[in-house]
């Protein structure tokens, strides 16, 4: 007997046919169970808010649109400045040469009337104490041409125009086959906030070269300075455990694996894990030295890393002490990095993308999960952001958004997945901002890296 069409069954939801009926319309004659209401109330909600959302992305358009007709006021004025600083110049030479020649004639018409004051003079001796100036005024001053300067517009590039201005990302469609809980997929999006907010100051009490940042719990941080030694500390910036590192080398990069446990690289070959109160080796490299590292939302292990002669650089994934993944080149056999010894901070994002900041290259490297390169960000355009881009630490967020640090300019880039620019965060008075972590709110700590041991919390998200 088929349990869902016995007679002794209760009655059953005509949608999912699974669960039991919680009301009845009489208007479509339908029985409904309680998940499968939310799910067209859910619709509902989400048809009733759809011109709200699609109007703030207009006004999120147009905003933009007054910003680029600032920046390009900004570049008008400051060619006219350069044009009236040019015009001046030119009148100067100008007038320089006719002085020279107004003198000339004053000169001549001086020469002339004295020719003329000794012809008509019965002095003799005025005549034969004349010296001819012929010779002098004969050599008249060069003439001058002066051109106009030019102004060359580039052709519009409309394309190029429509891709800098910023990004349109097509309306996606999640499903999910309904069970009998029917829970539905949280499809909630975390916008930007119009200005991003510094939430706090976590004063650590260390000295400056404030270099990592990793969230082990929602209250709690682990930072690198630079130093033999690894704090954690809480929000209130406490101490509440010390790790020195085993070869009392300083510290270059840590993180936290899926189990909690602590990871961190020396200036020795070697990724070292604490364990129980214990510092174990993991991974020991042979013609290799660990740079930088991130822990993947499966639990492997990718870590930056160069060779003993500072001449080729790649990431290589682990599982444990298990090499699983090397990449270092494109499909063209071209190196993926700049082959040097300096910093390169990793994560990987939500989508499985691997991001790498590749300070010595002045670019965000990605590519997919698969090691394929997928695009490179090299910074964004702006008048006042005009010092190199050479990206320090970097992270990413719930909604696969990249955030990088921008030490030279005192800011954080904000990308989306695809890596177009979104904003900066530049409102928060952030002093060279070096190692970055975002933890599972999606609030963003800083490493300031010039401060006194300074960590700023700052949330971004709406």
């Amino acid at each position: 007997m088929d349990p869902r069409s016995s007679a002794q069954d209760v009655h059953r939801c005509d949608l999912c046919e699974t669960a039991i009926v919680h009301s009845y319309c009489d208007f479509c004659h339908v029985n409904l169970c309680k998940p499968c209401i939310e799910v067209a109330l859910d619709l509902e909600n989400q048809l009733a808010n759809l011109d709200g959302g699609y109007e703030k992305i207009t006004t999120e358009i147009s905003k933009q649109g007054e910003q680029w007709h600032r920046e390009i006021d900004i570049i008008i004025n400051r060619m006219k400045t350069e044009i009236n600083e040019i015009k001046k110049k030119h009148i100067d030479v100008l007038q320089k040469h006719l002085d020279e020649i107004r003198q000339t004639q004053s000169l001549m018409k001086q020469t002339l009337q004295a020719l003329k004051d000794i012809q008509e003079s019965i002095e003799v001796f005025r005549t034969i104490e004349y010296r001819s100036e012929v010779k002098d005024l004969s050599r008249l001053p060069n003439m001058v041409q002066i051109s106009l300067p030019k102004f060359i517009p580039k052709p519009i590039d409309h394309e190029k125009l429509y891709s800098l201005f910023g990004h349109l990302t097509p309306f996606s469609t999640h499903t999910k086959e309904n069970t009998l809980s029917l829970d539905l997929q949280n499809t909630s999006v975390r916008e930007l906030l119009d200005e991003p907010e510094l939430v706090r100051t976590i004063t650590t009490g260390q000295h400056q070269y404030l270099r990592s940042v990793t969230c082990l719990e929602k209250d709690k941080i682990w930072t690198s300075n630079g130093t033999d030694h690894i704090y954690c500390f809480t929000i209130d910036g406490f101490i509440v455990q010390t790790i020195k590192t085993k070869s009392g080398i300083l510290s270059l990069e840590i993180a936290v694996d899926s189990s909690g446990n602590l990871l961190f690289v020396d200036g020795t070959s070697t990724v070292y894990q604490v364990k129980n109160g214990q510092t174990e080796e993991l991974i020991i490299f042979q013609g290799w030295r660990p740079n930088k590292m991130c822990v993947t939302s499966t639990g492997d292990l990718l870590v930056t890393m160069h060779d003993d002669d500072e001449t080729q650089c790649k990431v290589v994934r682990y599982s444990g002490s298990t090499e699983k993944q090397t990449i270092q080149f494109d499909d063209e056999g071209k190196p993926l990095y700049s082959k040097d010894g300096y910093i390169k901070h990793i994560t990987e994002n939500k989508n499985r993308d691997i991001c790498v900041a590749d300070y010595k290259a002045g670019a965000v490297v990605v590519v997919n999960q698969g090691g394929k390169l997928k695009w490179r960000y090299t910074g964004h355009p702006s008048v006042t952001k005009n010092k190199p881009f050479n990206p320090y630490g970097i992270t990413s967020d719930s909604q696969s958004r990249i955030l990088t640090a921008d030490g030279n300019n005192r800011c954080i880039h904000i990308l989306d997945q695809n890596g177009q620019f979104l904003r900066y965060i530049d409102n928060c008075d952030l002093d060279h901002p070096y190692g970055l972590c975002v933890d599972n709110d999606d609030n963003l700590f800083v490493c300031e890296f010039k401060s006194k041991g300074n960590i700023k919390k700052i949330k971004y998200l709406k």
